[in-house]
């Protein structure tokens, strides 16, 4: 479950001065995420979140181009209380985890990297793996990317993700199944004897056959 985090849901103002739009769908998305959690619990699928939070090193660990771009707002941004800023990095609560979840920190898109999350995966003989949360473009694609990468077997949610917009949103899933990631609404994915084999006939796996028509490449020039 990657970053359900109160700063999708605050009302600061935050979002707003950093040029970032509202979450498409955050409501409907939660609550697919909360059902998931819950079937997932009854089921005995053992649980991991990721919460960013900001590094240590502060911008010095930050991407060049995104550390720069929040410096040039950090004027205008509203003040906010040590306390008010870890609110906003907790699990949301209509998603919080229960005892025996787990509960990793990230300070990178990937909830792979610098993260202890591959050896707890590898401790729990895990071998598949359900991706939900937020945002698809951003940390759901990069843990994907990162968990093809490690050899796991991955699906994605496509009811229980989302992010700034359905055009980002719709190209990422896309992306994600020319790797032959298994994209599919949570229900059909953890139903008993899933065989996840959806990426096999999913016509030519999410990529647009329009601009390989003939009519289209005999305009263009050569």
């Amino acid at each position: 479950m990657i970053d359900a985090q109160n700063g999708y849901i605050a009302e600061d103002g935050i979002r707003d001065v950093l040029g970032w739009p509202p979450i498409w769908r955050l409501g409907e998305v939660l609550g697919e995420c909360a059902d998931l959690l819950t079937a997932a619990r009854a089921a005995g699928i053992p649980i991991v979140y990721s919460r960013q939070v900001t590094s240590p090193a502060g911008s010095l660990a930050a991407n060049p181009r995104a550390a720069r771009h929040m410096l040039s707002r950090t004027s205008t941004l509203p003040e906010s209380t040590a306390a008010q800023q870890e609110w906003r990095s907790e699990i949301i609560d209509r998603v919080a985890p229960v005892p025996g979840d787990l509960v990793l920190e990230k300070t990178r898109h990937s909830f792979f990297a610098y993260t202890e999350l591959d050896p707890v995966l590898r401790s729990l003989g895990v071998q598949r793996l359900l991706v939900a949360g937020l945002q698809t473009n951003v940390c759901i694609e990069a843990t994907v990317r990162a968990a093809l990468e490690r050899n796991y077997d991955v699906a994605v949610a496509e009811n229980a993700v989302s992010t700034d917009g359905p055009d980002l949103h719709y190209g990422a899933l896309n992306s994600m199944r020319v790797l032959y990631v298994e994209v599919a609404p949570w229900q059909e994915l953890i139903a008993e004897g899933a065989q996840w084999n959806r990426a096999f006939s999913t016509p030519n796996y999410g990529r647009n056959p329009e601009y390989w028509d003939e009519t289209v490449l005999e305009a263009v020039p050569r």
